[in-house]
């Protein structure tokens, strides 16, 4: 009787599990997700029934709102519009560093004055600061510059200087200054301790420690979110109408008064150049944000024409790859 050893396991020169054909490789197939196409589709439909009805519907008046959109009526209005909010964002700017750095002051007094500002303005809606603004004159007649609590050197008519656009200006720039203080005191508060102990270790005064060292580092949080908050102050210029500044809403609003049959294509003149003005100030803001991002990030995020593209590289390899024999 022949008794054999048990089989042990394969060497280098024992049996080997079968393998394919030379020169070939095993092919990884991407994971289906049919929902996807499905929710896809959905939303494509749903867009596609939504263009077409703003496209083919009557009410809308297209022929209309081609001829109101170049109107020099409308686009002086716009000029306004742009020139309010960079007044606006200017003096919103400049007054919100000044309260952040009142927030962070070790003084007690300017510290409380500034947190007072801040709530107060951020607990007032706009529109009834521009209406107090706009009234004010029936409170105080003349302005004077003197003494406080004294003789006056110099007097003013109150009504003389508060035009409209200054009423809108200085209505949006209080009200831009409380809320450009918090992005302002938040950039701040986000540079690192440890820069603020190394500036005092190496004694260099106060001032030039915030001109110098904190704040170019605190514009990295600073600018984008201001630059986000000038996209909600362009469109808060719409209520500056309501002290009789003819803004680009302000000028739609009297067309429509004059012209009560083109309400609906003026109003789309008006939400298309809001549109195309914030789209703009959106680019500007993602340019800023990508800027920032080179000191933060390891890698710039990618553009969206750069996104586009890769998005179109991954579909053309998923279909050779799904149409490979």
């Amino acid at each position: 009787m022949l008794l054999s050893a048990p089989a042990g396991p394969p060497g280098p020169s024992g049996p080997s599990a079968p393998s394919g054909p030379p020169g070939t490789a095993e092919r990884v197939l991407p994971l289906r997700r049919p929902g996807r196409w499905v929710t896809a589709a959905i939303v494509l439909v749903l867009v596609s029934q939504a263009a077409h009805g703003l496209i083919t519907n009557p009410f809308y008046q297209w022929d209309r709102f081609a001829y109101w959109f170049l109107r020099p009526v409308v686009l002086d209005g716009l000029l306004i519009t742009l020139q309010v909010t960079a007044y606006s964002a200017v003096l919103g700017l400049a007054g919100g560093v000044l309260l952040a750095l009142g927030r962070l002051s070790g003084n007690a007094v300017v510290r409380s004055v500034s947190w007072t500002y801040v709530w107060l303005f951020r607990s007032v809606p706009l529109i009834v600061v521009l209406l107090f603004l706009y009234n004010l004159s029936a409170l105080y007649p003349t302005l004077s510059i003197g003494v406080p609590f004294g003789p006056a050197f110099v007097t003013f008519d109150e009504s003389r200087l508060a035009t409209d656009i200054v009423i809108a200006v200085i209505g949006l720039g209080l009200c831009e200054a409380a809320y450009a203080a918090e992005v302002v005191r938040a950039g701040v508060l986000s540079v690192d301790q440890g820069q603020h102990e190394a500036a005092n270790a190496l004694g260099i005064p106060r001032w030039r420690q915030f001109t110098r060292i904190v704040f170019p580092q605190a514009l990295r949080s600073i600018v984008p979110s201001y630059v986000n908050q000038l996209i909600g102050l362009l469109k808060a210029t719409s209520l500056v109408f309501y002290v009789s500044l003819l803004d680009l809403f302000g000028s739609v609003q009297s067309l429509a008064a004059t012209y009560p049959g083109d309400v609906v294509p003026l109003l789309l003149v008006a939400t298309v150049w809001y549109v195309i003005l914030t789209s703009l100030v959106s680019a500007v803001q993602y340019h800023v944000e990508r800027y920032y991002a080179r000191g933060a990030l390891r890698a710039v995020p990618a553009s969206p024409l750069q996104r586009a593209r890769e998005g179109l590289r991954d579909l053309r390899l998923r279909f050779r790859r799904e149409t490979a024999p």
